[in-house]
């Protein structure tokens, strides 16, 4: 079957599938669905280009901490990146070729922001409606990831500020740091980005410290023109690189399970690290993590603990208190008169804002049905919600490894889900709430003895509505793919009947 033209579809005619999102996940299932050229849909993008959290996320200095060619589509390897570990415009220049080259922007539909999301029961079909129009489809696949909607701290009168104050996912340029007092909110992955950069122009800065993390050095470096000629001429050097890496970074995964040698010899390694760089013993200590080693994410950097050692360079740890006019208090009642505020705080991870505009059978709201906390099964079907599924949702996050890798194991998923729907002729296709169950309680199980659940932080891995371990995967990689991306009908019998699965979630050693 030929794909029906986006001008049809816009016009009332009826898709195959519907994709929300544009980033890396909605780019790689339009890929995979236009390579096999067999199904009509449409990718809905609220945005004016393609990249999702890459485009969004220009703050100076981002870039990847996972390398290059291993963040990056298996099915698209690239010859031309220029470092280990690029940077947010390159990445963002993938993205934009992956699109074209691969005839996806004549189905993007720009300005989409999805509103909501209805399943018609009597139909069989999704309703989404958007700024550009209603659009209907026989089944609904959200990509919009955990890392696309920026959460702001509860601080009093922040709103206040009298400065200038933004998110560094919606950075804004108009504003000019040169010579400007600035604070920076929060030490996460982002800031230790953010402030090399920002205390090259700024005449001050306030970092606001609410725990420290743990970094290790950050093993970059440029590709040389004969490493890139070699990719060109023999791509099978690229797949070698990438399985280098990917392993390489699997081997990290056992630090996480706790195994206490392990962990002391990689908290080691973060720990020589800040003794290397930074030599004042009160700033040190500052520095110093005070939780296990991978309870937090671990981070990258070479010039994050540096810029802390110029004079204009300020850590604070004890806390903000309130915000009053340009004056940011600490608890201990210390004011910093600032320009600027930048809110380096994360994203609203466990509690995804796509669920809220999407309704399910018997009119039950996504956001209803993970009231308690997040869940799915196999990490992309949700009982009560017919032909929908979901990427980058519950327990697709890695703290050691390629979000990408996730992302393609799920895609072979739902690709065999609709091919699976199409042979049999099911007008509608439902995980049962015994194997959903049955999967998180294994899930669960698996997640005991984590250094996520016992290493004595707080962190955005864990739901604190139910102490559950939502948003990451709690396995090795390759496990994943193992158990998440081969479509099982068996998960989905008429509700009322019993769910076996012998398959194994435990680790292959």
């Amino acid at each position: 079957m030929e794909n029906t033209s986006l001008k049809n579809s816009e016009h009332g005619a009826s898709l195959d599938v519907i994709i929300i999102g544009a980033g890396f996940a909605g780019l790689g299932m339009g890929t995979q669905l236009t390579r096999e050229g067999k199904r009509s849909f449409v990718i809905l993008e609220r945005a004016d280009d393609v990249g999702g959290t890459w485009r969004d996320n220009h703050y100076p200095g981002a870039a990847c901490d996972v390398p290059s060619h291993l963040y990056s589509f298996s099915f698209r390897p690239n010859a031309e990146w220029s470092r280990m570990f690029a940077s947010q415009q390159e990445i963002l220049e993938y993205l934009r070729n992956a699109a074209e080259e691969e005839n996806l922007l004549e189905r993007i539909v720009f300005h989409a922001e999805v509103t909501s999301a209805r399943w018609d029961d009597q139909s069989s079909h999704w309703i989404v409606n958007t700024p550009q129009g209603r659009f209907v489809g026989k089944a609904l696949i959200t990509a919009v990831g955990h890392l696309s909607e920026p959460k702001l701290p509860n601080i009093g009168g922040l709103s206040e500020f009298s400065g200038d104050l933004f998110h560094s996912a919606r950075w804004d340029d108009v504003v000019q740091l040169e010579g400007k007092r600035i604070g920076i909110i929060g030490s996460g992955a982002t800031a230790i980005q953010v402030l090399p950069e920002v205390a090259k122009v700024a005449s001050g800065v306030v970092v606001f410290q609410r725990s420290a993390p743990y970094v290790t050095p950050r093993p970059d470096r440029a590709y040389s023109e004969e490493e890139k000629g070699l990719f060109r001429k023999m791509p099978e050097t690229m797949q070698e690189l990438r399985k280098e890496m990917f392993w390489s970074n699997e081997e990290r995964y056992a630090q996480r399970r706790g195994t206490p040698a392990l962990v002391s010899t990689a908290a080691k390694v973060a720990i020589d690290h800040l003794h290397r760089q930074i030599t004042d013993p009160e700033l040190r200590q500052k520095l110093t993590p005070n939780y296990t080693f991978g309870c937090k994410r671990v981070l990258k950097s070479n010039d994050y603990y540096p810029a802390f050692t110029q004079e204009h360079v300020e850590l604070e740890t004890g806390g903000i208190d309130r915000v009053e006019g340009n004056r940011v208090f600490t608890k201990d009642g210390v004011p910093h008169k600032l320009d600027v505020l930048i809110s380096c705080t994360g994203f609203e991870a466990t509690d995804l804002p796509i669920s809220y505009r999407v309704t399910g059978r018997n009119g039950i709201l996504l956001s209803t049905n993970w009231a308690n906390g997040m869940q799915a099964y196999a990490t992309t079907a949700v009982h009560g919600f017919p032909n929908m599924w979901i990427i980058s949702g519950p327990n697709t996050g890695l703290g050691h490894n390629s979000a990408v890798y996730i992302a393609e194991a799920q895609i072979d998923y739902i690709m065999g889900a609709l091919d699976f729907k199409d042979e049999s002729g099911l007008p509608q296709l439902e995980v049962s709430e015994s194997a959903e169950e049955a999967y998180m309680g294994r899930l669960d199980r698996l997640a005991e003895g984590t250094v996520w659940l016992t290493g004595g932080c707080k962190s955005w891995y864990v739901d604190h509505r139910n102490g559950r371990l939502t948003t990451l995967w709690p396995e090795p990689a390759y496990t994943f793919r193992q158990v998440n991306s081969t479509f099982d009908a068996q998960a989905y019998l008429p509700s009322g009947e019993d769910y076996t699965d012998d398959r194994s979630l435990v680790t292959v050693p």
